[in-house]
């Protein structure tokens, strides 16, 4: 079974720092290229950003460009998301994502979801 567990979420006051992880299992991890998503009360879920499987090519939405970087552990079959510079705006439930592929080809292709963490950052 298939399971990507998200974690590290929580209240922060802008400005500040979170850093998501998001463990897999049951996949042959290093097959998967992984991307994270949020979405905010009333709004449809977005694109955040998304790694290749070996890690490189890393892409951001311009809403998080310069503030979040994604990351990904290959031996620890984590991916992560460190995001600075928070914004209120950034509050949102974050779910990461894998597609079975060497890149990240759009949210039509994506195969498993995690569960969500929650993030809300406070003015």
């Amino acid at each position: 079974q298939v399971q990507l567990v998200e974690s590290g979420g929580g209240l922060v006051q802008a400005g500040g720092s979170l850093r998501l992880s998001c463990a897999a299992s049951g996949l042959t991890f290093s097959r998967y290229a992984m991307a994270w998503f949020r979405q905010a009360p009333g709004k449809e879920r977005e694109f955040i950003a998304a790694v290749n499987r070996s890690g490189g090519n890393p892409y951001y939405a311009d809403s998080v460009k310069g503030r979040f970087t994604i990351s990904r552990d290959n031996a620890k079959n984590t991916v992560y998301l460190q995001m600075n510079s928070l914004k209120p705006e950034d509050t949102a439930v974050y779910y990461c994502a894998g597609e079975r592929n060497s890149y990240y080809s759009g949210p039509g292709g994506i195969d498993y979801w995690g569960q969500g963490t929650q993030v809300t950052v406070s003015s």
